[in-house]
């Protein structure tokens, strides 16, 4: 049984899905997943979904970027990091690239990646574009004030917060790292945590897009 599916089981039963925040460690807002295991899902479906709040960012080339209103995709993956993470933030990116090459053309032209900074201090649009171009050219990167993105991020269900300062004058960023979907109806039927496959993720893309009344709102 994958990890991912374990763990899910392991915290259906009546307790909640609390993701470890990484590049520093904290805990995250709890979220309850579904019972059971006949969803189909590598991910967690989630039983209590989170609802997008209508707030825009910038995006890369300089533009206003609102969750709710311009993203107009069946779905939507949305992952919260910043360009200076030393490890779990690349590798989130790696497995999502690599997720989003197994699936055929359609599937992809169905599907957008939203990568919200954690450190927009650092993380201007030109910054962002950089990173983010090492892994595919068309995921979408949002800057913008950290209160703004703090707010996004709680009602998703991400913890967010300054980490420790570095030898070289830096600072980590600490955050939760669960990548979120976010359907038609802005809302988010389920998330994958730390860890998930490239495999397991394009699996469970393709499953979604075929059935999307299967898991949360079906599109109007």
């Amino acid at each position: 049984m994958p990890r991912l599916r374990a763990l899910a089981l392991l915290l259906a039963t009546g307790l909640t899905l609390t993701v470890l925040a990484g590049c520093g460690g904290g805990p995250e807002p709890a979220a309850t997943v579904r019972d059971g295991d006949d969803d189909g899902l590598h991910g967690a479906v989630l039983v209590d979904q989170y609802v997008v709040p209508d707030l825009s960012l910038t995006d890369t080339a300089g533009k206003p970027f609102n969750l709710v209103t311009d993203t107009d995709k069946p779905l939507t993956l949305v992952f919260f990091g910043y360009t200076n993470c030393p490890d779990l933030c690349p590798l989130t990116m790696a497995n999502v690239a690599s997720a989003m090459a197994r699936l055929t053309d359609e599937q992809r032209s169905e599907v957008d990646v939203v990568v919200i900074t954690t450190d927009p201090a650092r993380d201007d649009p030109a910054t962002l574009r950089a990173w983010l171009d090492r892994f595919n050219p068309d995921f979408i990167g949002l800057t913008g004030p950290l209160s703004e993105i703090t707010k996004i991020a709680d009602d998703m269900g991400v913890y967010i917060q300054k980490g420790k300062k570095l030898p070289s004058g830096g600072y980590e960023v600490d955050h939760g790292t669960p990548l979120v979907a976010v359907d038609a109806h802005d809302r988010s039927p389920v998330v994958w945590t730390q860890g998930f496959s490239p495999a397991d993720l394009a699996d469970d893309v393709s499953a979604m897009l075929a059935h999307p009344d299967e898991f949360g709102q079906a599109k109007g």
